[in-house]
């Protein structure tokens, strides 16, 4: 609710701000790892992915772009696919950042596009209907620049989670991204070339980088092997596979979705 949220920024504002001045101070700035943003892998059936995003999307914590999200997205598909594959993403960046990183971008048909973007946005405390709204323009860019089959909103990561935070500022984020992806998920269910991948609730050491903020390789694997089969389930109707239309595609995919995970974070 509006209301609690504002109640709670109000009254723990003060402790909130010192912790995150404290974190930003000691947090650890870890730079996008090297390698190819583009390329092709695998055999099989075309299947054309673009990753688009902030820190996760470029796979900040990661030693090589092979061991961030799209390389071990490739990993997964590669073989049932020849994977087409392009990253587009940038540290820092919140959703209308994306949105201008996108608009500049060159038209390019892709079958599936995957979006991590949102925690930039709970750190500068963009409301959850705000992002959500967001989420909306950057869906209608992506279908009129990119027309893929499949939009995968990646959640905005567990921040309760988040080993670098102190409490109580984890505990507030956690429910400040919550909040923010229960919002839009509220939005997709008539949205059948758009769904849901939630992240699981709970992280481990083993699956975070040395900054305690962003996924390691381990972590990236993980969230490759949650999202693969919601591509995969959806790659069986693409048009060179002889399957169903790009509407029809979607919608099995939601219709499917709490069984691939959507409600991991409920």
């Amino acid at each position: 609710m509006d209301w609690q949220r504002l109640l709670l920024t109000s009254v723990l504002w003060p402790l909130l701000w010192l912790q995150a001045l404290q974190v930003r101070r000691a947090w650890p700035c870890m730079p996008e790892p090297p390698g190819h943003r583009a390329g092709t892998a695998g055999r099989g059936p075309r299947l054309r992915l673009l990753v688009a995003g902030d820190s996760g999307a470029a796979g900040v914590g990661a030693p090589t772009q092979d061991q961030g999200l799209c390389g071990q997205l490739v990993r997964c598909l590669s073989p049932h696919h020849t994977v087409h594959w392009r990253v587009l993403a940038a540290n820092g960046l919140d959703s209308a950042g994306l949105l201008e990183m996108l608009e500049a971008a060159p038209r390019t048909d892709f079958d599936v596009v995957v979006l991590s973007v949102g925690a930039n946005d709970a750190t500068g405390l963009l409301s959850p209907l705000r992002w959500a709204l967001w989420q909306d323009r950057l869906a209608t860019l992506i279908e009129q620049r990119f027309g893929p089959a499949l939009l995968v909103h990646s959640a905005v990561p567990p921040m309760h989670a988040c080993l670098a935070l102190p409490q109580p500022l984890r505990w507030f984020m956690g429910r400040w991204a919550r909040q923010m992806n229960d919002t839009l998920a509220a939005m997709l269910p008539e949205q059948c070339v758009r769904i849901m991948h939630w992240h699981p609730e709970t992280t481990t050491t083993l699956g975070m980088a040395a900054d305690g903020i962003h996924p390691s390789a381990s972590g990236y694997a993980v969230w490759a092997e949650g999202l693969s089969p919601h591509i995969l389930a959806s790659s069986a109707g693409l048009p060179d596979r002889g399957g169903r239309s790009e509407r029809a595609i979607g919608c099995a995919v939601a219709q499917t979705g709490h069984a691939l995970g959507v409600d991991d974070q409920a």
